[in-house]
């Protein structure tokens, strides 16, 4: 081989080195430019959840704790969260002009929901909602819950009305 033959490939190689190092430069930048930080796969949790769960009129269909149904005690309850900023905020449950206030809050992720109704003073049954939930299901227009951290047989599921 001839001493060009080696230049050749010598520039060849310089230049794939700096065209790799360009696109991992751009991806890095297009990454880093992000809305406030935040992953494109968290922007869509969050649209999600602010169009379809924030603000929104929802219903007890089914509450059951250790297999003995306690829907019955919120037929008539309508909750609504509404947003302070995209992981929590106030929550309010209504029944025949009565209000309840509270605070709701999730993860990064929408896998888990703390519910906290305390103001005024709550009817007991309010106790089985106020806890630490996890998502099992998110198909709307029913949301299923589980209890978080914890595999004991209670359920919820609040439809969107």
């Amino acid at each position: 081989m001839k001493q060009t033959d080696f230049s050749v490939i010598g520039f060849m190689y310089k230049w794939r080195f700096m065209i790799a190092v360009f696109f991992a430069l751009s991806i890095l930048l297009l990454q880093g430019c992000s809305k406030d930080g935040v992953s494109p796969t968290e922007q869509l949790y969050q649209k999600y959840f602010e169009q379809n769960v924030l603000n929104s009129d929802f219903r007890v269909s089914l509450a059951t704790d250790n297999g003995s149904d306690s829907t019955a005690k919120y037929v008539g309850w309508v909750f609504k969260l509404s947003k302070n900023t995209f992981f929590d905020g106030p929550m309010t449950a209504i029944k025949n002009g009565v209000t309840y206030t509270g605070t709701w809050q999730c993860n990064e992720d929408y896998g888990k929901l703390t519910i906290s109704i305390t103001q005024p003073s709550v009817p007991a049954s309010f106790a089985f909602l106020n806890r630490e939930w996890r998502f099992t299901k998110k198909d709307l227009p029913t949301i299923e819950f589980a209890p978080w951290a914890s595999l004991a047989p209670i359920v919820l599921h609040m439809q969107r009305l």
